[in-house]
């Protein structure tokens, strides 16, 4: 092959492999997915994560404007550490399961902020209340897919998560961070 002929094949795929990363998602692949949280129970750190959850996504990484992303935790599916902290999570006092079993986040704006970072701007409904949530985002692109993550802060008194005896932030912190990792597909 002459060299003129190699540089344009290696434009060609170069041009090519772009089209496909710029491609908009359209999926999340939820086996290769993550979303956890972590408080500080008597100054230790613990960690837990919702088992199941399913997203709505459709995310253009170079018009992010016109993104539409939801994201929907079946609150059932709590894992807190052990089957005893997993009953007790879903219990009323704290996220109250039975009353309220599903939880959902909605991106209302989602800007720019540099190379491949994003801020997001949403509601999050908990137990029977809404929150406004801001986070930086980021993404990652991996040929037809790409890793969006991103972590946030919310306050457990907020969404009166642990009431009662447990509604005093001695024992348990009111902060609680949540961490997520979604792997998302491009469409074809």
């Amino acid at each position: 092959m002459k060299p003129f002929q190699t540089l344009m094949l290696a434009v060609g795929l170069l041009l090519g492999s772009q089209a496909i990363q710029a491609a908009p998602y359209q999926s999340v692949q939820l086996d290769k997915s993550t979303l956890s949280f972590t408080y500080r129970q008597m100054g230790v750190p613990m960690e837990g994560r919702f088992k199941k959850f399913s997203a709505q996504l459709n995310f253009d990484p170079l018009k992010p404007q016109q993104a539409k992303v939801s994201l929907d935790i079946d609150m059932t599916q709590i894992d807190a550490g052990s089957a005893e902290a997993d009953q007790e999570a879903k219990s009323k006092g704290w996220f109250n399961a039975a009353g309220f079993p599903k939880a959902s986040f909605t991106v209302q704006q989602i800007k720019a902020s540099g190379p491949n970072q994003y801020e997001v701007s949403g509601q999050l409904h908990l137990k029977g209340q809404t929150r406004d949530v801001k986070f930086p985002l980021r993404h990652v692109a991996q040929g037809t897919q790409g890793l969006l993550s991103g972590e946030f802060t919310i306050r457990r008194g907020d969404f009166a998560i642990g009431e009662g005896m447990w509604s005093k932030f001695d024992t348990i912190a009111n902060e609680v961070q949540i961490r997520f990792q979604l792997t998302a597909q491009a469409g074809q």
